[in-house]
């Protein structure tokens, strides 16, 4: 049973601002500590807690104990939950996006460049994997993912290494790839830091098409909110940051007429508030405690009720 270090936690159980008897939904359950600080807070409420990956829900189901729910489910599926458990709309949704430290720890998943294992790096342990990614797509589609999902300035170097070294054999492990990506890079790059974390990056990210389950995810999330209910996120690189901020700011915009519109003519209507204009960033106690707390941003979110511009 895997040690989880829920990062900015008390900031991220505070931004939900709980009720006793409300109804809120850890989007992604790991190790459980997010989850073990909103049961906390209930007492007739009710948690959902979800993830995608079947080893996280196991452990879930034995340390989660009280008026809780825990399903194997992706977070762009909330709304396909909520319909099974006939709820109609909820409190709050937390989403703490990204790897989970048991995902990293445990060599056998293959998310770590640090640890020899096999290429795969499947949330959900099933379908495509970051073998099949390294071994069959193209030189071109290779250094893109490597490129826009990792952003890598030697995407291209790398991806062109990889089809060549795989005309050898099968790519099969995660040591494999590192020697290659460390031979694909100059010297002064894997003298400053481990040139393997980007590309590795990229890959997760392609292998759980983690991009396209967020934005699905936020709204969905979104959609779910009752009037005053809150949404919080909790991102750890910059293009998830990217995505969620660009989400919640399409939210909040009203009315983008041309100043001197006698009357709005776009009929845009806000329906939410930025909780906090910038993102909550950990403590420097935190950040001394848990090394992997230093890229972490908590951006809050408020549903409101939408009235008509012209009302």
């Amino acid at each position: 049973m895997f040690e989880h270090k829920s990062v900015l936690f008390e900031e991220s159980i505070n931004a939900l601002n709980i009720k006793p008897n409300g109804i809120y939904i850890d989007a992604t359950g790991g190790g459980g500590g997010h989850s073990n600080g909103i049961l906390s807070k209930l007492s007739d409420g009710l948690l959902i807690t979800l993830d995608r990956d079947p080893d996280a829900v196991a452990v879930l189901n034995e340390r989660l104990k009280g008026n809780v729910k825990i399903i194997q489910s992706n977070y762009s599926d909330i709304d396909i939950v909520l319909k099974d458990l006939n709820i109609d709309s909820v409190d709050g949704v937390l989403m703490d996006l990204g790897v989970s430290s048991y995902q990293i720890d445990t060599a056998e998943r293959g998310f770590s460049f640090h640890n020899d294992a096999p290429l795969d790096m499947r949330m959900e342990k099933s379908g495509i994997s970051a073998y099949d990614i390294v071994n069959t797509f193209s030189d071109e589609r290779l250094a893109n993912i490597i490129y826009t999902y990792g952003e890598e300035k030697f995407s291209r170097k790398i991806a062109a290494n990889i089809v060549k070294k795989r005309e050898e054999k099968p790519i099969e492990t995660t040591l494999e790839l590192v020697e290659i990506i460390r031979n694909s890079v100059p010297f002064a790059v894997k003298r400053d830091k481990n040139p393997a974390k980007k590309t590795f990056q990229a890959l997760r990210i392609a292998v759980n098409s983690e991009f396209e389950h967020l934005e699905k995810g936020i709204e969905k999330a979104f959609e779910s909110l009752k009037y005053d209910g809150i949404l919080a996120v909790i991102t750890f690189h910059s293009l998830e940051d990217k995505i969620v901020k660009h989400k919640f700011l399409e939210y909040c915009v009203g009315c983008t007429c041309p100043k001197n519109f006698p009357i709005c003519v776009c009929n845009r209507i806000p329906k939410a508030v930025l909780v906090n204009r910038k993102p909550i960033l950990p403590s420097s106690a935190e950040l001394e405690q848990n090394s992997r707390a230093h890229s972490a941003k908590l951006r809050v979110l408020q549903k409101i009720k939408a009235f008509a511009v012209n009302e």
